[in-house]
């Protein structure tokens, strides 16, 4: 077992012993991981991050007070346990690398007029669905996400990454449809997935919010999303949204026009944003 002063002899010799070749291997150590703990956290395995991390700091600490052990067995043990923990995850890895190079793509291609003309057609389509669900008191429950939406509700319905169309919507919230009862998440120009459970909130609502309209809330509280909510009662078109002082603002009975200004706003917001990042 090393001494302290052994250690403090180990470190000056660090410092003084300097080279650029280390600040390439520790950038590329630190990358991994880094890449780790965030594949971990976008597919809802945040549990595994305290034993990732103990376990590095316990290798961390039997490489600096053992005599048998040095750095190479250190950095070969971390890119082991690495390797593993991606391993675990491969399938997810690819999926976001492929839809990653596909939006740059299309991010990529999309000019300012052709981001005008296919937010046009997504606010036309969606408000051509939501009102003639409402005509025949179909419910349904849309939700605008921001990019924000966390892994377990996404994953708790059906991915279908699908072009919007009025025919899909209104398809998906048939009665007696397999996807009806859940909530569709649309995110930029996508129908990103279709029957997804969202949490219902804990609030007090008048009774006749039913609990289309306590998951069309609840999910606001959790996420920076907004939802359209169809009532299957009455057809009554509601919209809610977080305000930035944490409190949520529900309108109701939403006519055409003031739809079609949410969506505009939405559709211009994320695709200017999604034109921005490409």
């Amino acid at each position: 077992m090393r001494t302290p002063q052994e250690i403090w002899s180990l470190m000056k010799a660090f410092f003084t012993q300097f080279q650029w070749v280390t600040v390439v291997e520790l950038v590329l150590f630190f990358f991994v991981i880094y890449f780790v703990l965030r594949t971990l956290c976008e597919n809802n395995a945040k549990r595994f991050i305290p034993v990732y991390i103990f376990l590095i700091l316990c290798m961390g600490t039997i490489t600096v007070f053992s005599l048998k052990v040095d750095a190479l067995w250190f950095f070969l043990f971390v890119s082991i346990l690495s390797l593993f923990f991606l391993f675990l995850f491969g399938t997810e890895i690819k999926r976001g690398i492929y839809n990653t190079g596909k939006n740059i793509q299309h991010r990529v291609n999309a000019s300012p007029d052709k981001q005008t003309q296919l937010a046009e057609e997504c606010v036309n389509a969606i408000t051509k669905a939501v009102f003639n669900l409402s005509k025949s008191n179909t419910g349904a429950l849309i939700v605008l996400s921001n990019g924000s939406m966390p892994k377990d509700i996404i994953e708790s319905g059906v991915l279908l990454n699908a072009s919007i169309s009025s025919q899909l919507i209104e398809g998906i919230f048939v009665p007696k449809a397999p996807l009806h009862d859940g909530a569709m998440l649309i995110n930029g120009d996508k129908i990103l997935a279709a029957g997804c459970f969202l949490p219902l909130t804990q609030k007090v609502f008048p009774s006749d919010y039913g609990t289309r309209h306590r998951a069309g809330i609840g999910v606001t509280e959790v996420a920076d999303v907004s939802t359209i909510i169809v009532s299957e009662e009455t057809g009554i078109i509601s919209y809610v949204q977080k305000k930035k002082d944490q409190d949520v603002q529900i309108t109701r009975y939403i006519d055409s026009m003031g739809l079609k200004r949410i969506l505009k706003d939405y559709f211009n917001r994320e695709l200017a944003t999604e034109g921005k990042k490409a």
